[in-house]
This record gives structure tokens, C-alpha cells and sequence, in this order.
């Protein structure tokens, strides 16, 4: 080990020893009673050292008040470098950054929002716009060209403004738009599985709902085809009662409102009242002898009170 590596790991004693100096730098860099107690130094290398002091503002638990003194060769005067705020070994730092495009999740966006799509986003790969054929009748179409030739002609030169247009419905370009397929960009097969992957584990097989359906939703009538490709094995949930209404659900995936699952029985209808408008019922007036109500026979104290 060499004799400079030696010094620079000492500190030098001037400027060890020059701590009220590095308080007072500290305390003019600071607010008012924002310094605290001194509590280290460290040998920045030859007679350059820094002095640590607490730093007691709300917010900053922690962090440290370094101030750098310095003193030249054969000098006894110390003098300041600089002084600065920095975080400790404890200190409360702030996250590290991350893009916006990394932070961004599902459920952040709300109306007004406005969400850019990269140019090289892996999800999305060029549709089929037709721009790149020209027309059938145009002077620069593989037809004219042979017609051209055919008829020992010449294209009449000229800016593309002056010749006569086709209508825009018969272009390639309108069949596209006329089909759906006049979109400048269409998900990728990357994108088409990526979304399927995150829709099959929200609304997936191995999902505990789907664990515990009695059938799957393939054969639920609640079931809304879709088209495309996913279409094999997804489709839209109509069942205003199940956890997946409104979204796009695994054929695989099940739960308890499957229309076939557990089908009610009609409740059993009570009959009609009969009534006989063609029969006269007896109601008598007095009750009858022998109904047991009226004694068969009269007493001496009834009749003593003139009852019969």
C-alpha cells in the first residue's frame, strides 16, 4: 500500500478539526435551526474532508448536511468547497422513475384522456389500405400500361390533377373500407394472444368460479358469438346475474347462472273455483232436532219461565 493511498484514507487534522467552520457554511446553505448535531467525517483524499450534520427539516429523515473544507499544501487555513444536501444509509428517497408507459394500468385512463400508441407497438402490425395498388384505370396501372402498348399509344404527360378521376366507390381502397379492412393498423398475432392469455386468466378454466361451475359456458345460452378468430374461444357474457356480464369470457369458463345448469320447475298452478248455478243448497233456519244443540225434550224449569 502506498504512502498516498494511506493519506487519503486519514483525514487531515486541520480540517477535521474545522467543524464549526462546516457548520456555519451549512447553516448559511440551510434554513434557521435546520442544522443538527455533527455526526461523522470521511476522508475525501489529501487534506480534503467532508463534515456531516443532521438535518432536522420535516420531510428530509435522513438526510445529511455535507460540507466539503479543503486547505492547500504547507497551508494551516482551511477553507470551504461546498456544501450540500444528501441522503444517509436511513434516508427516505423518492421511487425511481419510471416512464409513464410503464406506470400506466389497467383502469388508469378516465374521460378526456388521451393514450398514444407507439409506432412500434408489437400489438398492432399494418392493415390493408389498398394505397399501394394503383386503381385499375389509372395512366400508371399495370392494365393501362398494356392497353397502352397494345395500341401503339403514348400517356399523355401531365400533373394528376388534370386527367379524370375514377370514382372513388370502384377503387381499391373503397372495397377495403367497404369491408373493414381500410385501417392503417390491425393487432398482430402477438396482440391477438396477448389478449386472449389476459381474458382466459380473468375469465378463464382455472379460475375458482370456473372450478366450481356446474357446466361450461360454451353450452350457456346467456353466450354471445363473436367473430374473428377469437371467436374459437371466446365469447361475451349476457347474463346480467353473473361476475362476467358485458365481458368476454372463455368458452372453458363457467358459473352458477348457466342457463342449463339448474332449471326451476313451473310452480303448480291452483284449479279454477267450480260453482254450480244449477243446484239450490238448503240453508235452514232453526237447527235440526237431532243435531244435538236443542234438548229432545222440555224441562220443568224451562217451562215454569214459559219457555218451550
Amino acid at each position: 500500500m502506498s504512502a498516498a493511498t494511506t493519506r487519503s484514507r486519514t483525514p487531515d487534522r486541520l480540517c477535521a478539526e474545522a467543524v464549526d467552520l462546516a457548520r456555519a457554511a451549512a447553516e448559511e446553505a440551510a434554513a434557521p435551526g435546520i442544522v443538527g448535531e455533527h455526526v461523522g467525517v470521511v476522508s475525501e483524499g489529501d487534506r480534503v474532508v467532508t463534515h456531516f450534520f443532521e438535518c432536522r427539516e420535516l420531510g428530509y429523515r435522513g438526510w445529511r448536511w455535507a460540507v466539503t473544507v479543503a486547505r492547500a499544501s504547507r497551508a494551516k487555513i482551511v477553507t470551504v468547497d461546498e456544501a450540500a444536501l444528501l441522503p444517509g444509509p436511513d434516508a427516505v428517497l423518492a421511487p425511481e422513475w419510471v416512464p409513464w408507459s410503464e406506470r400506466l394500468r389497467p383502469g388508469d385512463m378516465g374521460p378526456g384522456d388521451l393514450l398514444p400508441t407507439d409506432a412500434e407497438d408489437l400489438r398492432l402490425e399494418p392493415g390493408y389500405s389498398g394505397e399501394d395498388e394503383p386503381a385499375p384505370n389509372v395512366p400508371v396501372s399495370h392494365e393501362m400500361a398494356d392497353l397502352v402498348e397494345a395500341e401503339d399509344a403514348d400517356v399523355t404527360t401531365g400533373s394528376a390533377s388534370g386527367f379524370t378521376v375514377a370514382p372513388s366507390r370502384g377503387s381499391i381502397p373503397a372495397v377495403a373500407e367497404e369491408l373493414g379492412m381500410r385501417r392503417a393498423r390491425v393487432l398482430s398475432r402477438y396482440g391477438l394472444h396477448s389478449a386472449a392469455d389476459r381474458w382466459e386468466e380473468a375469465f378463464g378454466p382455472k379460475t375458482p368460479m370456473a372450478q366450481s361451475a356446474p357446466a361450461a359456458c360454451v353450452s350457456c345460452g346467456f353466450l354471445v358469438p363473436i367473430g374473428g378468430s377469437l371467436g374459437q374461444a371466446f365469447g361475451a357474457c349476457a347474463n346480467e346475474f353473473s361476475p362476467a356480464d358485458g365481458r368476454l369470457v372463455s368458452l372453458a369458463y363457467g358459473c352458477g347462472g348457466h342457463s342449463e345448469a339448474a332449471v326451476m320447475p313451473r310452480p303448480p298452478q291452483p284449479p279454477a273455483p267450480v260453482i254450480d248455478e244449477t243446484r239450490v243448497d238448503p240453508f235452514p233456519l232453526r237447527p235440526a232436532p237431532d243435531s244435538g244443540s236443542v234438548p229432545p225434550a222440555a224441562d220443568a224449569d224451562t217451562e215454569e219461565l214459559g219457555h218451550s
